[in-house]
């Protein structure tokens, strides 16, 4: 860990408390393959940056936004998720910083970026134990508030079925449906698999434990690839 100053520079904040510095990047695998390390892990920190994180967020967006209540929420959600949260984390290169256990170190995809996820907070509850509320309040400003204008251009706060919709309707003229294509499992643990149509066309799948999931899942592949699609459909490939 003797690399954190590079972190305090790069975030230009230097901590009073190394140690909280370090502790954020302990994860409780760590000290199942070392009980003496002398810190905790990160949970608490996590816990703490969680909650500060969702009060700077919501009072800048009541602050500049005059958007209802629901619409608040949802782009706040579109902030603060784990995507989002561990795509900032990996920004700051944090992954460099991680104290983990030899397993934990090998996980990749949705794992690690859980792991980023959480270490993104537990860095906004030290900052904020270390330097207040001010100090913390900037950090998020910086680096997170500033994705809130794509966040609202781009309609990522909607859910994804009523934004495919949405997007089709004005730039095709028609609303896409949902087939179940496959279902398998027990009752108790169902996995279904749903095409989205345009027409009869189908843009994408996903899958689910419920329709409802598989549904969004589905919206969420179409978006993703909605550029290609649409150009597909005005040059009259989709019927």
């Amino acid at each position: 860990m003797n690399n954190l100053p590079e972190l305090e520079k790069k975030i230009d904040i230097n901590f009073n408390d190394k140690d909280l510095l370090t502790q954020v990047f302990v994860h409780r695998s760590y000290l199942n393959e070392n009980p003496g390390f002398k810190l905790d892990h990160n949970e608490r920190l996590e816990f703490l940056g969680d909650a500060v994180l969702e009060l700077v967020v919501t009072e800048d967006l009541y602050r500049k936004l005059p958007n209802p209540e629901g619409e608040l929420t949802n782009i706040r959600s579109a902030l603060v998720k784990g995507k989002m949260l561990s795509d900032l984390a990996s920004e700051l290169e944090l992954n460099c910083y991680l104290l983990l256990s030899k397993g934990e170190a090998k996980s990749e995809g949705k794992a690690r970026q859980i792991i980023l996820a959480n270490a993104f907070e537990a860095l906004i509850g030290a900052i904020y134990l270390d330097q207040g509320y001010d100090v913390v309040k900037k950090f998020i400003a910086n680096i997170l508030l500033k994705r809130l204008k794509n966040v609202i251009d781009e309609k990522l706060y909607m859910d994804p079925k009523s934004h495919l919709q949405e997007l089709s309707q004005a730039e095709l003229g028609k609303t896409p449906n949902y087939k179940v294509l496959e279902e398998t499992g027990p009752d108790h643990n169902k996995v279904f698999v749903v095409g989205c149509f345009v027409d009869d066309q189908k843009i994408s799948e996903g899958t689910g434990s419920s329709k409802q999931a598989a549904e969004a899942s589905a919206a969420a592949a179409a978006l993703e690839s909605w550029a290609e699609i649409s150009k597909k459909a005005l040059n009259n490939t989709l019927s």
